[in-house]
């Protein structure tokens, strides 16, 4: 909000006249702000959320990942793997591939690591259980694990 109100104090003044389109990102929402002049508007309007996986996606394409080791959690809906590496130096150098393909999709585990162990939870909190995105990050583990296990 602060960001906001100091591009709007040196767009008002840069050029009053003028029409302006502000937009801020979050992981739930968009926020347009249009300024003309004086007068400004607020919209705010929600970031479309990822569809829960039907019924078909889970008997195919999750029934995939069950077959590499990952198990629906019990107490909700999530999927969770438990990978071991070689030694430490390993686990954390595939936890930073994930990281960095994890922060491009805008969609991050739940994970906890101790020396060659990663444990991952897969949910995706906006839609309150699983989706294509956690499929798609879990291939993505599966792949990297694979070139170094």
């Amino acid at each position: 909000m602060m960001v906001v109100n100091v591009v709007l104090r040196h767009a008002s003044r840069a050029i009053a006249s003028e029409s302006f389109h502000f937009r801020c990102f979050s992981r739930t929402s968009t926020r347009s702000l249009s300024l003309s002049g004086t007068q400004f508007a607020v919209t705010k309007s929600k970031a479309k959320m990822a569809d829960k996986l039907t019924s078909e996606e889970r008997s195919t394409i999750l029934n995939a990942l069950l077959q590499k080791g990952w198990k629906v959690q019990d107490d909700r809906d999530a999927i969770y793997k438990e990978y071991l590496f070689k030694d430490f130096n390993e686990a954390f150098g595939f936890m930073t591939r994930v990281a960095i393909k994890a922060d491009k999709m805008n969609h991050h585990p739940e994970w906890f690591n101790v020396y060659n162990k990663v444990n991952i939870t897969l949910s995706t909190h906006d839609s309150n259980g699983l989706t294509k995105r956690d499929i798609n990050l879990a291939n993505f583990m599966e792949d990297v694990a694979g070139n170094t296990q």
